[in-house]
């Protein structure tokens, strides 16, 4: 897709707008469900509380790879 160059904002406005097809946009869904497919997130269940920092902190590094 080229630029469009304008001289004023009315010229802008006459323009008509540039659109693609749907069939990228269906491509990219279709890239979006394999993705989380492939790399699925987990997060755990329910509510935590800590008593400290340290608690916390050691909880994090458990779940992330």
């Amino acid at each position: 897709m080229g630029v469009q160059k304008f001289r004023s904002i009315e010229e802008m406005d006459r323009a008509p707008a540039v659109t693609r097809g749907g069939a990228d946009f269906e491509q990219f869904l279709r890239h979006c469900a394999r993705y989380r497919a492939i790399a699925p997130k987990t997060y755990p269940r329910g509510v935590f509380k800590f008593h400290n920092i340290h608690d916390a902190q050691q909880a994090r590094d458990r779940l992330t790879p």
